[in-house]
């Protein structure tokens, strides 16, 4: 099936089967490899993105369900080569260490941070739940993400 979405504030066309997932266009088609697969099933969440500017795990999303909305990668998020502000903190925080979960924790920071008016460790740790680290032990990565909250 043709589709349409807009993919980092792009237009773009896609040829896919109806059962590609998200996830497979975003890195397959597009060539947006920053959306990591962890899992395949929805529990780790390296494959976040926003749709519509909401995070939603892309491994759990047909791409078909895309039609016609926006998509953001972690590709998407800084301007031109520089970090955007939530990478900045993961980096000034040492909240990153094989990177591997980064993207997806990024992308799920973002939209926390958007709901969040104060830095609220529980809360913090409560809306980065679905994303799994295997390497942090999530205490840099909360720091980071508070720090975020804090510094808008």
């Amino acid at each position: 099936m043709r589709m349409s979405l807009t993919v980092n504030g792009q237009p773009v066309e896609a040829e896919v089967a109806p059962h590609t997932l998200l996830s497979a266009l975003l890195r397959e088609t597009l060539g947006l490899t920053g959306t990591h697969i962890g899992c395949d099933t929805g529990q780790c969440g390296a494959c976040t993105v926003h749709l519509d500017g909401r995070a939603v795990k892309s491994c759990l999303v047909l791409a078909a369900q895309a039609e016609g909305r926006s998509v953001t990668t972690i590709e998407g998020i800084g301007e031109g080569e520089a970090l955007a502000p939530m990478q900045e903190a993961f980096r000034d925080h040492h909240a990153l260490q094989c990177g591997f979960c980064t993207p997806g924790m990024v992308m799920t920071a973002l939209d926390l941070a958007a709901s969040l008016d104060t830095p609220d460790e529980a809360a913090i740790r409560e809306g980065l739940s679905g994303n799994l680290c295997r390497c942090t032990g999530y205490r840099p990565i909360v720091e980071a993400v508070a720090a975020r909250i804090a510094g808008r």
